[in-house]
């Protein structure tokens, strides 16, 4: 009687435990089970990633980049089994998304039905059947480690090597720069960015960071397809050697064949007329240094008083009128006829005074050449220099630094500078996978109504 009485007491306690245990067994198991159904749904569609851009993180110490998570094999390995035709289910919509559609299309003309196609098209969490972001690349790429995402950061102190972001279009390779370009521009650094194609997210985006940060009187802009906005920039006008100036021109020639001489002397002839520019005191540029090719003897002369006057006896200009006095037209060489007496005078000059200077000599054998064999040899590099000094391209490259009116003008200084690039691919003058250990990261998607970065997938 005893024993019974006990079990009767111990069993409604037992039952309690054990329903508990199963509830948490189950609780488990539904978790579990929530967990698989999410990472089926982010191999199609990835989570909701929005990012305001006053909330964009600045740091003095780290950088930014996004939220991701370190690829290691198990990541290669669901990404290897998510493209088994078994799996293709996972990847693509259901049929219910392909029904929704095909009605939008069916009923996007429709007077009285007009109205389904936009509710099945609202961007909304609430709607199972909303169309797929227009994002490029593959979600399963990044779905497959979604659960292990966090905030990506990089030490400042790594920023001195080379990054390489690969992607294909549209998957955000140019959000992630403004990401960066955003922490930069609010910790008062300097940036310069170049912009091959011409975005104009990414300008506006620099323009809104440098206003949001009070700095938009540092921010300029340089583009040839809007030169009356553009900054003024002189490419050749600054330099470490003087021999660059003349690289920088040749280089934009052909160098293949029998052009590679031509590009020889289009390089030779460009650093005489340089080297005489700087020892004159002038900067060159484009328009000067094209003035000189085809017309050398002005340069010449400037250059020749300018060293006369250092190094010559006193009396050199009496000398000088002498044998400008004494030339005749008929008597002159072939390649000096039709030259100008006082700069043949000038070379003279030197020679029968045994006086050496090795810009003046270059300037000399440039004026000496024969004309006709001169222009030949020129005939690559004027088509060049033309191309870059015509039209308001040309003010734009070879600006005017005295005059005042132009408020074009590039500053030095603190600020940031967007160099567009898109207009140049149209003039020939100016032709000129994942690995283990690696960070997989995906970056807010930007829209521009409202200044704010979004991803969405």
């Amino acid at each position: 009687m005893f024993i019974v009485v006990g079990i009767r007491t111990i069993l409604p306690g037992l039952a309690e435990i054990t329903a508990l245990g199963f509830a948490g067994l189950g609780g488990w198991r539904l978790w579990q089970g929530w967990r698989v159904c999410r990472y089926q749904g982010h191999l199609r569609r990835l989570p909701r990633y929005v990012l305001k851009a006053d909330k964009v993180p600045v740091s003095w110490h780290k950088l930014f980049l996004g939220r991701g998570f370190r690829w290691n094999q198990r990541h290669t390995q669901r990404l290897v089994e998510s493209r088994h035709p078994q799996a293709q289910r996972y990847l693509r919509p259901g049929k219910l998304y392909q029904a929704a559609r095909r009605m939008e299309l069916r009923l996007e003309n429709s007077p009285l039905l007009s109205w389904l196609p936009r509710l099945a098209q609202q961007d909304s969490r609430w709607n199972p059947l909303r169309p797929l972001p227009a994002v490029g690349g593959a979600a399963a790429l990044h779905g497959v480690g979604t659960e292990e995402e966090t905030d990506i950061w990089m030490d400042i102190g790594e920023r001195v090597g080379h990054k390489l972001v690969l992607g294909t279009t549209r998957v955000g390779k140019t959000r992630l720069l403004e990401i960066r370009v955003t922490q930069d521009i609010r910790c008062g650094d300097v940036v310069i960015c170049f912009d091959p194609k011409g975005d104009v997210d990414l300008l506006r985006r620099m323009h809104a960071e440098a206003r949001r940060a009070g700095r938009l009187d540092q921010f300029h802009i340089f583009h040839l397809g809007f030169p009356d906005i553009s900054e003024r920039y002189n490419p050749v006008g600054d330099f470490a050697r003087i021999t660059e100036v003349a690289s920088r021109i040749a280089t934009q020639l052909p160098s293949q064949g029998s052009s590679a001489a031509f590009r020889e002397f289009a390089w030779r002839f460009t650093n005489v007329v340089a080297r005489a520019l700087v020892g004159l005191g002038r900067r060159p540029d484009y328009h000067t240094i094209a003035r000189y090719v085809t017309t050398i003897e002005p340069l010449l002369t400037d250059y020749f008083h300018l060293w006369l006057d250092q190094e010559a006896p006193e009396d050199w200009k009496q000398a000088v009128q002498r044998i400008e006095g004494n030339l005749n037209e008929k008597t002159l060489p072939m390649a000096l006829r039709g030259r100008d007496f006082h700069a043949i005078a000038l070379t003279r000059y030197a020679k029968e005074h045994n006086l050496f200077d090795p810009v003046a000599d270059g300037l000399r054998s440039a004026f000496e050449y024969d004309k006709t064999y001169f222009d030949k040899l020129t005939a690559s590099l004027l088509p060049l220099l033309e191309k870059l000094t015509s039209g308001r391209i040309g003010a734009l490259l070879s600006p005017d630094y005295i005059d005042g009116a132009d408020r074009r003008r590039s500053r030095r200084g603190r600020g940031q500078f967007h160099v567009c690039r898109s207009d140049l691919d149209r003039r020939p003058a100016l032709q000129a996978r994942r690995y283990p250990g690696a960070t997989q990261a995906r970056w807010p998607h930007q829209r521009q109504e409202d200044h704010s970065c979004r991803r969405i997938q």
